[in-house]
């Protein structure tokens, strides 16, 4: 239970640190090239303790394409935290299930059952619920076009990636796994540390420790989940990982920004809890 408990609190502490990084106002390139580098330095040390780890191209390509998804997906959390809050932003990211839930219908014969399909109708549903709470009266901050596509974004983002992880695990051995972590958050930093060449930034020291901060829960997250699902069914692992993290990042925005939701976003929230539970039956 403990490696469930900290998987959330690593999950959830990624949210809350763009929220605090957004709050004031540091620059989001460059704690995610920080997020990267920190990322990128604990994947190496895995490395070296790990002999039997190989690579072929296949990890080697694939892994750079992922390192360019990632990079984006996590720049449209960012964005969506700071657009639609911590609450429903962290929502859209857990629902991107529904992505490799109907990869995996599609291409690997997982058929869904009768509660999958009513979840992935709530799931589209909730999708509906974000727009509407973001441009419900309730909200003051001043949204634009682009701002009610950032979750979606983040949806499908986390989702795609989410979806390379089965198709990476179903293709290849894993021994390959490591490189493969590897390549992804080092090829991400590349792509961050070109755009921040192209657009010269000013060196933001708090924005770049914030992000080395972040790169910690971000790596480990992964490797605390694999450790709760080998002690842990997965019917429990999953739907009580996904809708804690929810809940835990709205009650600490709360606590710590006086973050509300209005209306339209608390029917969000519980429809999208309602969704994952339905997902995960």
């Amino acid at each position: 239970m403990i490696y469930l408990i900290f998987a959330i609190i690593s999950s959830s502490s990624i949210a809350l640190i763009l929220k605090f990084n957004s709050e004031n106002k540091r620059s989001t390139l460059q704690m995610l090239a920080a997020n990267y580098l920190s990322a990128t330095l604990i994947a190496g040390v895995r490395l070296l303790i790990d002999p039997a780890a190989t690579y072929s191209n296949f990890s080697l390509f694939f892994g750079m394409g992922m390192g360019l998804l990632f990079a984006l997906s996590f720049f449209a959390y960012a964005a969506a935290v700071k657009a639609a809050g911590t609450s429903l932003a962290t929502t859209a990211s857990r629902l991107s299930l529904i992505i490799p839930f109907l990869l995996s219908a599609l291409f690997y014969a997982e058929k869904p059952g009768l509660f999958q399909y009513f979840g992935f109708i709530m799931a589209l549903f909730t999708i509906g619920l974000f727009y509407y709470s973001l441009r419900h009266p309730g909200n003051t901050q001043s949204l634009h076009f682009k701002d009610y596509i950032y979750l979606l974004l983040v949806l499908i983002g986390i989702g795609l990636g989410d979806s390379a992880m089965k198709i990476f695990k179903e293709a290849r051995d894993t021994s390959e796994e490591p490189w493969f972590i590897f390549f992804i958050f080092s090829t991400a930093l590349l792509y961050i540390l070109v755009i921040l060449l192209y657009r010269k930034e000013t060196f933001d020291s708090k924005a770049t420790r914030n992000g080395l901060i972040m790169g910690i829960p971000n790596m480990f997250s992964t490797f605390f989940l694999l450790g709760a699902l080998a002690r842990l069914p997965a019917v429990i692992v999953y739907p009580f990982n996904n809708i804690a993290i929810i809940l835990f990042t709205t009650i600490m925005a709360y606590l710590l920004w006086h973050e509300r939701l209005n209306l339209f976003g608390k029917l969000a929230l519980s429809s999208g809890i309602i969704a994952l539970i339905l997902l995960s039956m």
